[in-house]
């Protein structure tokens, strides 16, 4: 029982950094980002690719790949959604068409093997990325074995998630964020720069989504669909959680993680997913605002 535990600790680390990204992207700008998993995408090729041409391992790729989802969130957030605040279904439509133009991006210059085209050291277009050899030693813990890879992806994301909560709780930056979070107008009337954060945000919570992107692909097979159905699982752990609060998304993320984990192990990936969105219902319908929401005033 301990291993299962375990591995659904793993899979609650993944489900945490995508959920963080939007949790304060969401929380602050009210963007419901549909190009998330494509961000995640994009985080695992980032890895692919600076391990071909850069000779970079899986630990190396991870700055970069925060950098490289960071730019492009960015930009998107410079580009198009900053001038759709306030209207929630133009930011939903507009990313999701962003996700579309990522994902076929991507299948277009690494996925061509149904036209006969190969790009060197690609192939097919889908991908793994080599795990560390130290990190493909497992090790014993009271008799119970515990994989190494899975342990560095739990230390990360608990890394991850308490830089977040230092930026968030214990900088200037944080409690302009937190500001805008309960009000944007009022924020920006006492000399916040509304733009210039919500741009940076967006930029961190992408950056979040290209490493769990980069950890994804130590064990999972990267391609241009991969990000499809974890911007869904991100969405999950946020609603349960309560948007906008760091806390709600770590306790969702463990426990949603946890009831996937145990019943994969045990039955199988179809049911598990069955499960989860059963009760992710059942949580919503006794507490439609999450397990940990704001206070109201």
């Amino acid at each position: 029982m301990a291993d299962v535990i375990f591995i659904g600790l793993s899979l609650s680390s993944i489900l945490l950094l995508i959920a963080l990204g939007l949790t304060i992207i969401y929380g602050a700008m009210g963007v419901i980002n549909m190009a998330h998993g494509e961000l995640v995408m994009i985080g695992a090729y980032t890895a692919v690719m600076t391990g071909i041409y850069l000779g970079f391992n899986l630990i190396a790729a991870l700055p970069v790949a925060f950098l490289v989802a960071g730019g492009i969130g960015f930009l998107m957030e410079r580009a198009v959604i900053r001038h759709l605040y306030g209207r929630l279904l133009d930011t939903l439509l507009a990313t999701w068409g962003i996700a579309i133009i990522l994902k076929q991006a991507i299948r277009l210059e690494f996925g061509l093997s149904f036209l006969d085209i190969h790009i060197d050291g690609l192939g097919t277009g889908l991908q793994n990325v080599a795990i560390p050899a130290f990190l493909n030693q497992p090790w014993s813990i009271g008799g119970i074995e515990v994989q190494s890879y899975r342990t560095f992806i739990i230390l990360l994301t608990v890394f991850l998630a308490l830089v977040t909560w230092f930026l968030m709780y214990r900088t200037s930056y944080g409690i302009q964020v937190r500001a805008i979070m309960r009000n944007a107008d009022m924020a920006a009337a006492c000399g916040i720069d509304v733009k210039k954060v919500s741009s940076l945000t967006f930029a961190y919570g992408s950056g979040l989504a290209g490493v769990a992107g980069v950890m994804m692909a130590g064990f999972k097979t990267v391609s241009p669909d991969m990000g499809s159905s974890l911007v869904v699982d991100g969405f999950l752990v946020v609603v349960v959680g309560g948007v906008g609060s760091l806390l709600g998304s770590v306790a969702s993320a463990g426990f949603l993680g946890q009831v996937n984990g145990i019943f994969a192990t045990y039955s199988n990936d179809i049911l598990a997913r069955a499960v989860v969105f059963g009760v992710v219902i059942l949580i919503i319908m006794w507490r439609p605002q999450g397990l940990f929401s704001f206070k109201g005033r």
